[in-house]
């Protein structure tokens, strides 16, 4: 897919949602998309960072990473990158209170909502019977939090 690098953001979309048809697989990505975005974000923040990032809890390899998606989502299309750093900054929040507060380990409770959110994933892919699009395109795993809140964008008449 050498071509998709000047792609917009329609583009990814579309090319996305062509594997995402089928009504079950499309509700499963509702739950496993989000699911697994936000434990990304958890197994980050509980990687130890080095010393010279000790300065504050909030500067971790979870902040660092998602400063960088947010320049990715923001070449492509700034309305969704700023939605996307808004969900980027509540899965920080509610990994650091979870961090805090939580009756498991940050790192476990997020490696098991990791597995339990892909599993999802194949089983809507199997129900669609089309493999998931990052397996076309590692780019894809990006573009599939975008794709879900396209349709909220879309709900509210939000142009991107």
């Amino acid at each position: 897919m050498a071509e998709s690098a000047a792609w917009t953001m329609q583009q990814w979309l579309d090319a996305y949602g062509e594997s995402h048809l089928h009504p079950t697989n499309k509700a499963i990505h509702w739950f496993a998309v989000p699911a697994i975005f936000a434990s990304i974000v958890g197994l980050l923040w509980s990687v130890p960072v080095p010393e010279l990032m000790e300065f504050s809890i909030w500067v971790n390899w979870a902040s660092v990473t998602l400063v960088m998606m947010t320049i990715y989502y923001a070449r492509l299309s700034l309305p969704l990158a700023a939605g996307m750093t808004l969900y980027a900054l509540a899965c920080l929040v509610l990994v650091e209170r979870y961090a805090a507060l939580g009756p498991t380990p940050l790192w476990k409770a997020c490696l098991a909502l990791f597995v339990v959110g892909w599993i999802f994933q194949f089983v809507g892919h199997k129900i669609e019977g089309r493999k998931p699009s990052f397996f076309e395109d590692i780019q894809y795993l990006m573009i599939g939090p975008a794709w879900l809140l396209s349709f909220i964008y879309n709900r509210f008449g939000i142009r991107y």
